[in-house]
């Protein structure tokens, strides 16, 4: 656009779906390279970008030749599908939503530390911790609906303990529920926990 002049530095952050832990460090390099390569065919630069295996930050100048939405729409689009085609994990997934601030041309060394030096902040606070101190400092209103909650697995309902250490006494290990459907259990009604303790069961020894 002719005459038209701006200088917008923005810093993005977004989890994985779930915050699943899933970027690993054999493949991390690569995908900040491919997310580099996505955000520079839109005409922005990227300053920074960095990590933890549940999510991620990138510093970058925005040009504004597109909507802010868009570009990160664009961004987990296309690099989810990459992800996947490279087949690193079962699938993956961006989380829905990401938080996005503005910073002034003297900030820009002190966020790209920042980003750069993520293991040395997550040691101390997690990265929902994190988040709230960044909305907090920008003023920024939300709903604790929305924030990336941490993960929530379902936890079974543990057995008596009585039972449980006699049934390990017994066998050596914890009998499962019969119902999975695997060919070990369906014989024996437990998962043998080696060859050994298989044979055993099977009056092999």
């Amino acid at each position: 656009m002719a005459n038209t002049f701006t200088q917008i530095h923005i810093h993005t952050v977004f989890a994985v779906q779930n915050r699943e832990s899933l970027i690993k460090d054999r493949w991390r390099d690569e995908l900040y390279k491919y997310i580099i390569t996505i955000i520079q065919k839109y005409d922005h630069k990227v300053l920074s970008i960095g990590g933890m295996e549940d999510h991620i930050h990138i510093l970058f100048g925005f040009r504004p030749t597109q909507s802010l939405s868009n570009l990160i729409q664009e961004v987990k689009r296309d690099s989810s599908e990459w992800i996947n085609q490279k087949r690193w994990v079962l699938k993956f997934e961006w989380q829905e939503g990401y938080g996005a601030f503005s910073y002034g041309k003297s900030q820009i060394s002190d966020v790209a530390n920042y980003i750069e030096n993520q293991a040395k902040h997550h040691a101390k606070y997690t990265f929902v911790e994190e988040y709230k101190k960044f909305l907090d400092k920008f003023g920024i209103k939300y709903d604790e609906r929305y924030i990336f909650h941490e993960i929530e697995h379902d936890t079974p309902t543990p057995k008596d303990a009585s039972l449980r250490d006699a049934e390990i006494k017994q066998h050596g290990f914890l009998p499962i529920d019969a119902s999975l459907r695997d060919a070990e259990i369906k014989q024996h009604g437990f998962l043998p926990i080696d060859a050994s303790l298989r044979d055993a069961v099977e009056g092999k020894q």
